[in-house]
């Protein structure tokens, strides 16, 4: 399927799931797109391929996909906001399971789904994803939890929250959970792509999981104070064993392999550390200069209308 298929396809989608929406439950679909600098012809195609009430949003570069949420979220007018990627690897049956849910319940604020494909992933994709959740979330007020994404619907009174959160440098996950309300999760399993490949690099992965860290959680920093704890302990203790060699037995004191063994350890403690810091103060740093999120080029509607 090439990318002309895919927003007639997605288009489709939104068509369907607006009448079933509208014959369930009565309520009116509002479909807003946001376009995070996309290098083709995108937003032509999708405002070839679309009908009824929609906008696209396009932004002047690519901001990344967690404040392109945060801008979908704040050009939305609904009581409800549901979220789905454009690339259809969100179930039309769990959009409406996910409607259904937080509409049958007025106790409820949020729904969100669960990936359930993740026990195929590899031992190692394993263990990282399980030592993420766990640094998080280890001694905190609010639990993120394991393999929930951005694939979720909200009332407005949640969504309204969220704007008001306007952190720099933002892992939604992480926010979401922030915010509290009465919150359920449902098991899905994605479809196939409909078109195109990933932008999901190991690498941005990382970087990701990076940012959620250093916007969650201090623990790394209390696990390299109390590492350099214990160095200096083991510095004292054997600083105290050179001595009484050399009080009681007349034991030289070892000079170039123990001074060099003390430099490499301390300095490659102190480096990292260092670049631990430099971190969160880069956080911190992103956040003082109060910069817009984002900014938006262009919005389009029917007929020229924004």
């Amino acid at each position: 399927m090439n990318e002309r298929d895919s927003a007639a396809g997605f288009a489709a989608f939104t068509q369907e799931l607006g009448e079933e929406v509208k014959t369930r439950h009565g309520l009116d679909l509002e479909v807003i797109l946001v376009d995070d600098g996309s290098s083709d012809d995108s937003i032509a195609r999708y405002r070839e391929s679309l009908s009824g009430n929609w906008r696209i949003v396009e932004l002047s570069r690519n901001f990344g996909k967690e404040v392109a949420l945060f801008a979908g979220i704040e050009e939305s007018r609904g009581d409800y906001v549901l979220m789905v990627d454009a690339d259809m690897q969100h179930p039309y049956a769990v959009c409406l399971e996910l409607i259904d849910k937080l509409i049958a319940d007025p106790e409820l604020d949020v729904v969100y789904s669960i990936r359930d494909d993740r026990k195929d992933d590899s031992l190692k994709k394993a263990i990282a994803g399980r030592f993420f959740y766990w640094v998080v979330n280890l001694r905190q007020r609010v639990n993120i939890p394991e393999n929930a994404g951005d694939f979720r619907i909200m009332r407005r009174s949640v969504a309204d929250a969220l704007l008001k959160v306007r952190d720099k440098r933002r892992f939604n996950k992480g926010l979401y959970a922030w915010t509290g309300f009465r919150q359920a999760g449902i098991y899905y399993t994605p479809d196939a792509r409909a078109a195109g490949s990933t932008k999901w690099s190991r690498l941005a992965l990382i970087a990701l999981s990076l940012e959620g860290i250093t916007s969650f959680s201090a623990l790394p920093l209390r696990i390299m104070s109390g590492f350099g704890a214990l160095i200096g302990v083991a510095g004292l203790l054997y600083g105290l064993k050179i001595l009484f060699e050399v009080m009681f037995h007349g034991i030289d004191v070892p000079g170039y392999p123990s001074l060099m063994v003390a430099i490499l350890v301390l300095g490659g403690f102190n480096l990292a550390l260092l670049g631990m810091l430099g971190e969160y103060v880069w956080v911190a740093v992103s956040e003082v200069k109060d910069r817009p999120l984002y900014l938006v080029r262009k919005i389009h509607a029917p007929d020229g209308k924004a």
